[in-house]
């Protein structure tokens, strides 16, 4: 929320589809604005091809596991799809999510619609739904007290679970930069940018907890729903729903329902994940930042960046492709997605702290004296869950269990840097104005 706070802050003075790198350009001053322009774009638009792959990644496995389930269940002979199956569906649900992208903004305006609507309503049912069928409730002890030490990846230590566990909140929380990068196309955008950033965080904290309670409630046995050898294969949350209607009715139907409604969730998730790429990727070609940057910022005759919507559905689909070879390999992509787009998300915060501390022009919108405050808390809980994230997340440390994460960003890192030192320096000079003084 601290970090949202300050990127409100900034949007109101600031309202242009660039969003973050627009904004570090501005903050850093005419010496720094190129390079830090130069940064911010590049970790801003990596991490949002690497979120936009794992959300449909992620649907298309649970699309995977409804499947099964729908089938019999792993232990009644249900169809359990390969992972060339996988890829393919995600290949699927991305193509789907590109031609509603290339629809007019109205008409994406209304899915939006829909998906708040669809996510409030889904997560209020479900949280109360859940316990309710379910014949075997936890105790609230259990609920508000218990870490699962008997989890197989040789953690016991209660305050490092906690630790893991805060990476799942902070991808979740991920992507409301997106009301940044749509501010071009919407009213008032100085007062409702900030707005959509904000409530965005809000409701998603109030109602995620609130759905994370209810379904925790109907949670006994932790390492079984883990096992893969129970009817969902270990696809935890599916086996949730599955035994709740299991155990009270005789069949698991109504938990394949429910999976459902998440399954619609997440794709809505997916398609409002393409539209923010999209703008990014179009905002940052129309500043020359991007190969054939002249491609992606054409626009046609509805204002859609048609060119950027196809692209940032091609290259999450091959930043997915090293899930046929390992997962260990793909989880680092949901790693660049959350600590990638942090550190983008707090590039613009610490030069608004720093370089423009004195020269900043607060919009509508602002927290006056508490803006340097609240600013400097964000930049230090990203630099603080930056390192966090980078821990081993299993033991003993092997080649499967080890936490690529430090290697993929870091890769990242050297990349944009190198591209600057060697080429981009000489003829980047930072977002181009695109309005009348």
């Amino acid at each position: 929320m601290f970090v949202g706070l300050s990127m409100a802050e900034i949007c109101s003075s600031y309202p242009t589809s660039g969003g973050l790198y627009y904004w570090s350009a501005k903050l850093a001053g005419p010496k720094w604005a190129p390079f830090a322009s130069w940064m911010t774009g590049w970790f801003n638009i990596v991490g949002q091809w690497a979120g936009t792959a794992s959300v449909d990644f992620s649907l298309a496995q649970l699309i995977q596991v409804i499947i099964l389930l729908s089938t019999g269940g792993k232990n009644g002979g249900g169809y359990e799809a390969s992972k060339y199956v996988v890829i393919a569906l995600h290949g699927g649900i991305l193509f789907i999510h590109a031609i509603l992208n290339s629809l007019p903004i109205s008409v994406l305006s209304f899915f939006g619609k829909l998906a708040a609507a669809w996510n409030l309503v889904g997560a209020l049912v479900l949280m109360i739904l859940i316990p309710c069928v379910a014949t075997e409730r936890a105790s609230t002890e259990f609920v508000f007290t218990h870490f699962n030490t008997d989890n197989g990846d040789g953690i016991s230590s209660k305050v490092y679970i906690f630790i893991l566990g805060l990476l799942m909140s902070q991808y979740t929380l991920l992507g409301y930069d997106t009301s940044a990068h749509m501010t071009e196309e919407t009213k008032n955008a100085d007062k409702n940018g900030p707005r959509g950033i904000i409530s965005s965080i809000g409701i998603s904290i109030i109602f995620g907890w609130a759905y994370l309670l209810g379904i925790t409630f109907g949670v006994t046995n932790i390492p079984y729903l883990l096992n893969e050898d129970n009817d969902a294969g270990g696809y935890a949350i599916a086996e949730i729903f599955y035994l709740a209607f299991k155990s009270r009715y005789g069949n698991g139907t109504g938990g394949i329902v429910c999976l459902g409604v998440v399954a619609v969730a997440i794709f809505f998730c997916g398609m409002s994940a393409v539209t923010s790429n999209s703008r990014m990727a179009y905002a940052f070609s129309r500043d020359g930042a991007m190969p054939l940057s002249s491609l992606w910022h054409k626009v046609n005759q509805h204002e859609v960046p048609m060119n950027a919507v196809w692209a940032s559905t091609f290259i999450p689909f091959c930043m997915a492709l090293p899930s046929l070879g390992s997962l260990v390999a793909f989880q680092a992509m949901v790693s660049i997605a959350t600590i990638g787009l942090y550190i983008a998300y707090a590039l613009p915060i610490f030069f608004r702290v720093t370089l423009a501390r004195k020269s900043f022009v607060p919009g509508p919108f602002n927290l006056g004296r508490y803006g340097i405050l609240v600013g400097w808390i964000a930049v230090l809980w990203v630099l603080t869950i930056s390192i966090l994230f980078s821990l081993p997340v299993a033991y003993p440390i092997t080649q499967e269990t080890l936490n690529y994460t430090p290697v993929a960003v870091g890769g990242i890192l050297v990349l944009i840097v190198s591209s600057w030192i060697f080429g981009a320096r000489h003829w980047f000079t930072g977002p181009v104005s695109n309005i009348d003084t």
